[in-house]
């Protein structure tokens, strides 16, 4: 039985009793994490196959320890530049040993479910009793008239515009 199971953001191919290195996880050595993300499913030939995941199905581990990888030397030259570049990275991981894989019965992490939404009032519509046609610009002033409905309101300048939106 093998399970393909989503780790750390990484697919992983496990089985019972396996150790894999994983990205750094969260526990100290020795704890148990439980993995509710099982893409995949082999059962003796019998394959499941999740939609993106298969619910009630769950890898268990236990962390072995924390360690470093080995160290990548990442290094970039430019030619005829005289640019060269040398850099390393040791990647954090996590050694774990694959301990059980449920087929069922597997408890979800529970999700918070959002509280049903309100209706919202209809908003009474706000007349403007008096508007401060001096500070607006020409094109607010113009949509202005264009919304009570003057006409030749776009060759009118800023003063007549206003002395036409007080009327």
């Amino acid at each position: 039985m093998y399970a393909i199971v989503e780790i750390a953001g990484q697919q992983f191919k496990v089985a019972k009793d396996q150790k894999v290195y994983v990205h750094r996880l969260q526990g100290e050595a020795g704890s148990k994490v439980t993995f509710d993300n099982v893409l995949l499913l082999d059962n003796e030939g019998s394959v499941v196959i999740g939609a993106p995941a298969i619910e009630g199905a769950s890898v268990t581990a236990q962390i072995l320890s924390h360690l470093k990888g080995d160290k990548v030397i990442v290094f970039k030259k430019k030619r005829r530049k005289g640019y060269q570049k040398k850099n390393g990275h040791r990647q954090y991981l996590s050694e774990i040993q694959i301990e059980s894989i449920a087929v069922t019965g597997a408890k979800k992490s529970a999700k918070k479910v959002a509280a049903p939404k309100k209706e919202a009032a209809p908003k009474a519509e706000v007349k403007k009793a008096s508007t401060d046609y001096s500070s607006m610009t020409v094109a607010e002033l113009k949509a202005a008239a264009k919304e009570q409905g003057i006409s030749g309101y776009t060759s009118l300048k800023k003063a007549e515009l206003i002395d036409a939106l007080t009327k």
